[in-house]
């Protein structure tokens, strides 16, 4: 064990030169001297992706299921062959129209609408809650199974991981609402985020390195071990323990594809944050290299960690800690965690400013000008009251992340809380890539088909995770609501054979799609809404030259 005033204070050490580099990036930018003016820059904060999931999650998962941690690398991977194409357009559109968010983006496509604007934010907002379940999760478990101490469970004023979330939140307000920047731009944050990346690359790397030759004697020698057991044999197979289940495998790498662009934490450093689109054709190679080296030692630490257990008995989503802990070596230990607390800090930080600015620039803004009484003094200055909400924001958002690690956290492994996010914002996919790419697309498409997709992912993903939990009945989940059948949300109208995230992703986006394209077609679009679609549909063309009016009214 290491001793608990070791640990954090090795973190807060390492938060406060997080800190430092924001800050000096923030002052290079306000000379006009940008320190992430940079493709290998660029492409390390498009690192944020690879969270606690990527650093436990993904051992976890091979220590069970193989190589089926590598769909939710591939699909990135294999995206950024032709997505770099799409990100450019999106940066393009961003850029030209002054778009700061998502929902901001979607929106713009169509007429500018704020209803639309706040529909995009609460689907993200629930969307990524059990994300940032998976990131409380994951540095709890760190710090208990590091210093023995418990840091969750019994009344939640003792819960180790609420003070937890409450720290990550005064790093996040302190990251990211500092100032107020008309561009939503935090260069000192992207630069901190890119430090981050290199730091868990190489502390994943340094675990590895340890496990496969201070452990064992190379790769070739931990397959040799494990294929002499039955029980571990069968991981070094594609098929894995089981039938290789191919509708999965294509669902995952689908997911994680959309994922890559659609998160609200990816679209602020690829396309909020991009400082040069020239940038985009670099990192869309350099992002797949850095992928495959953050996991070329997850099968050697999940076989290491399984075979040193004997097969079992084991938590395979600690091996990263586990190991070096238990084997001998401390230091590379906390030098894991301190990678473990870059990807857990550099997600939320990033997620929940993206996610403040949605909350206060389409939600609660737009509520309170609304109101006679605040509308008739909002000509002042706004900044501080601009700052506090997205601050409250922060803060809400992180808390609503907590109390789903406490109702259903504990009943699902890292890798499947993630997926339920992915699924989430899947939804975002019709109306934003057919936005940029189809004039006909209307207002009431992508309203029906955002509001249509994302019940239908409440309904047989997110649901059943509260179920499985024991929140509510699993009456629901396995006999449908009332006992009707067709209506059980992990085998609705009577689909069977699919695993419940594949069951929810078909279901989900065949009725957002279906929505999507068949309102559209029922009404032509409003003349803002065709104006809208011609100058982001045909942004190449048009961006440069048109006139300023174009680009928002007061």
């Amino acid at each position: 064990m290491i001793s608990p005033a070791l640990v954090l204070g090795a973190s807060f050490g390492y938060l406060l030169l997080l800190f430092a580099i924001a800050a000096f990036g923030d002052r290079r930018a306000a000379r006009g001297r940008s320190v992430i003016d940079n493709a290998l820059i660029y492409a390390l904060s498009w690192g944020v992706f690879c969270t606690a999931w990527t650093y436990f999650g993904s051992v976890g998962r091979a220590a069970s299921s193989g190589v089926w941690f590598l769909p939710i690398y591939l699909g990135p991977t294999l995206a950024m062959l032709v997505g770099w194409i799409v990100l450019r357009k999106m940066v393009r559109i961003a850029k030209t129209y002054r778009i700061t968010s998502i929902a901001d983006f979607i929106a713009s496509r169509y007429g500018k609408s704020p209803a639309l604007a706040a529909i995009v934010t609460l689907i993200t907002v629930v969307g990524i809650v059990p994300y940032i379940a998976l990131q409380l999760k994951a540095v709890s478990a760190g710090y208990q199974l590091l210093t023995g101490n418990p840091a969750s469970g019994g009344a939640w004023w003792r819960d180790g991981t609420l003070y937890v979330a409450f720290v990550l939140a005064a790093f996040a307000i302190v990251f990211g609402t500092r100032h107020l920047d008309l561009a939503e731009r935090h260069e000192g944050m992207v630069a901190a985020i890119a430090f981050e990346s290199a730091v868990k690359l190489v502390a994943f790397l340094a675990v590895g390195v340890f496990v496969t030759w201070g452990l064992y004697d190379g790769m070739a020698d931990i397959w040799t071990r494990a294929q002499a057991l039955p029980d571990l044999s069968s991981l070094l197979r594609l098929d894995g323990p089981g039938p290789f289940d191919y509708a999965q495998w294509f669902a995952q790498i689908i997911l994680a594809a959309f994922a890559v662009l659609l998160l609200p934490r990816q679209f602020q450093v690829m396309v909020v944050e991009c400082v040069d689109e020239r940038h985009i054709r670099r990192a869309a190679w350099l992002f797949p290299a850095y992928l495959l080296l953050i996991n070329v030692f997850v099968l050697p630490i999940a076989l290491g960690g399984l075979l040193l257990n004997g097969g079992v008995g084991a938590d395979a989503e600690t091996f990263v800690l586990s190991l070096p802990l238990t084997e001998g070596a401390p230091a590379i230990a906390l030098l894991a965690y301190i990678g473990g607390l870059s990807a857990v800090t550099g997600m939320l930080i990033v997620e929940t400013v993206a996610v403040s600015t949605m909350v206060c620039n389409d939600l609660v803004m737009p509520s309170l000008l609304r109101l006679d009484r605040f509308g008739s003094r909002a000509g002042g200055d706004l900044t501080r009251l601009l700052l506090n909400i997205r601050r409250a924001a922060i803060v809400l958002v992180l808390l609503l992340g907590y109390l789903y690690f406490r109702v259903a956290g504990e009943a699902y492994a890292l890798v499947s809380i993630g997926l339920i996010s992915f699924a989430a914002v899947a939804q975002f996919a019709p109306a934003l890539f057919g936005g940029i790419y189809w004039r006909g697309g209307t207002w009431a498409g992508a309203v029906g088909g955002l509001l249509g997709g994302f019940a239908v992912w409440a309904y047989t993903l997110m649901l059943p995770s509260v179920a499985k939990s024991g929140w509510i009945p699993m009456r629901f989940v396995d006999d449908g609501p009332f006992g009707i059948g067709l209506l059980a949300p992990e085998r609705l109208f009577g689909l069977t054979g699919l695993d419940s995230l594949t069951h929810s992703m078909f279901w989900s986006l065949l009725v957002n799609v279906g929505l999507y394209v068949g309102l559209s077609l029922v009404r032509s679009p409003s003349a803002r809404e065709a104006s809208q679609a011609l100058l982001f549909v045909d942004v190449f063309r048009r961006g440069d030259a048109e006139p300023v009016f174009w680009r928002g009214r007061a």
